[in-house]
């Protein structure tokens, strides 16, 4: 196989999957560091491109809009007249084989997943849900290079620490709230959190995305004008903001959210809140990024065991003062 020029990466999904598949891009760039790498991405998630210096182009596709197999049609055309050597798919439907196929590119890899899968693709990789989600993702680029990468890096240029400084992100998408995805505190327990974590003399910083308004205005309503908490809210403007703040805190507490993904990509002290999600498929499993957790015996429940989470909410019931401890 001749090294390759161009190499085409397709991965759906929003911001914290594309960072999550940054290690595999990272270990390509690695085997073949002269090769273009064009990553094919939700167009909710291009900001990914940001974050790093590994990915030379991107191709959205509205692959949820009203108008998908259009989307798909016009991505087919510039796959194929974009002189590819190389692509990659994450997709584990059984008809990502035959999407690869038309593209007209030599080599494709994928996930296997049935019959055409095996037909179709130059290797299907076996798919293993039951691991972190960067080492499933990076398992596509094993049968081209023996580099392994095991986080995502993202390169927030040089920010110096602030000692004894916390930033609290307590959002989540809008869209998990709209279908009934609940995984993270009301503002009343985040408030709470904010009033015991100032007490231990720390420094907090409140931060939060569109989607947060509420939640922030509640949190800060309720924690008042007290001395060390700054309410970070509308002042950054993209994504690398948020990714620099989060460098410069010395801990980010945040929920299973895409800022989660930022702390573990710029390496900063991580404790995410787990409710119905498996922390074990989403956080590195270490001493530096760390699940908050109860220990109830019907999680994690979400995406594995049903679509929706349940009315009680067990799972996020979390002693506040073992939180505290963990900062």
């Amino acid at each position: 196989m001749k090294k390759p020029k161009k190499i085409l990466m397709i991965n759906f999904g929003g911001i914290g999957d594309e960072i999550l598949f940054l290690p595999a891009i990272s270990s390509l760039k690695k085997e073949y560091p002269e090769a273009k790498i064009t990553l094919v991405l939700e167009p909710r998630s291009k900001s990914v491109k940001n974050l790093t210096n590994l990915i030379d182009d991107v191709i959205c596709v509205d692959i949820k809009g009203k108008h998908k197999y259009i989307e798909l049609l016009k991505f087919l055309f510039k796959a194929r007249s974009g002189k590819f050597d190389m692509v990659f798919s994450s997709g584990a439907n059984n008809l990502i084989p035959l999407l690869l196929f038309l593209t007209g590119i030599t080599y494709r890899y994928g996930f296997e997943s049935g019959v055409l899968s095996r037909i179709l693709l130059t290797k299907a990789v076996k798919l293993n849900k039951n691991q972190y989600a960067s080492f499933m993702y990076h398992e596509l680029v094993t049968p081209v290079t023996d580099y392994k990468t095991d986080y995502p890096e993202i390169d927030a240029g040089e920010v110096e620490k602030e000692t004894d400084s916390v930033l609290i992100h307590p959002g989540v998408s809008k869209m998990s709230v709209v279908r009934h995805m609940i995984k993270t505190w009301t503002p009343e327990i985040w408030a709470e959190l904010v009033q015991r974590v100032l007490a231990t003399g720390k420094k907090v910083y409140l931060i939060g995305g569109p989607d947060d308004k509420e939640c922030i205005e509640k949190i800060t309503e309720i924690a008042g004008d007290a001395p060390n908490f700054t309410n970070l809210y509308g002042t950054t403007k993209n994504i690398m903001d948020l990714a620099r703040l989060t460098k410069k805190a010395e801990v980010l507490i945040c929920s299973d959210s895409a800022p989660m993904h930022i702390g573990v990509g710029v390496g900063t002290k991580t404790l995410a809140l787990f409710g119905p999600t498996d922390e074990k498929k989403l956080i590195p499993n270490n001493e530096k990024y760390i699940a908050i957790k109860n220990n109830c015996d019907c999680r994690p429940c979400l995406w594995d065991k049903r679509q929706t989470t349940c009315e009680e909410l067990k799972c996020l019931k979390i002693n506040l003062d073992e939180v505290v401890k963990l900062i």
